[in-house]
């Protein structure tokens, strides 16, 4: 994610109303590359953006090739026909932990999944202090 990309979400999370730090949070979780990744399609977030970018992924019926997209719940996402059989996917399929974020769904047979919900800050497993986020780029 690029200095400008990130700052961009942090404009739009505290123009909404709510708590600045878990709505960039969700913003970031509820891109498209992560989704694709929290799906299990995909073992990095690198991978996933490049899955994307590639045209690899639809959304709701249709390839879409950006990363940053918002995904909102109820949106399904998988996988091109032509796509299916990819390598990287098979591997990140079998050594991933599916099903483990409570927030997406992943049908592995059909490779297609969805978002239920957008997470809350306490079910994003990641470790960080969104305050010093916050504090940096309200100046």
């Amino acid at each position: 994610l690029l200095e400008e990309q990130f700052r961009n979400l942090y404009e739009a999370a505290s123009a909404k109303e709510g708590v600045t730090g878990e709505i960039l949070l969700q913003l970031l979780e509820s891109r498209l590359d992560n989704t694709v990744f929290r799906m299990g399609f995909a073992k990095t977030r690198r991978q996933a953006r490049q899955l994307v970018s590639h045209k690899h992924i639809v959304v709701n019926g249709g390839v879409l090739n950006i990363p940053s997209y918002l995904v909102k719940p109820n949106d399904v996402i998988s996988l091109r026909p032509k796509s299916r059989n990819l390598e990287v996917v098979d591997d990140a399929l079998d050594g991933s932990s599916r099903n483990k974020y409570k927030w997406v769904e992943t049908d592995v047979k059909s490779r297609t999944g969805k978002m239920l919900y957008v997470p809350t800050m306490e079910e994003i497993p990641e470790n960080i202090n969104v305050q010093l986020i916050v504090e940096l780029y309200s100046k």
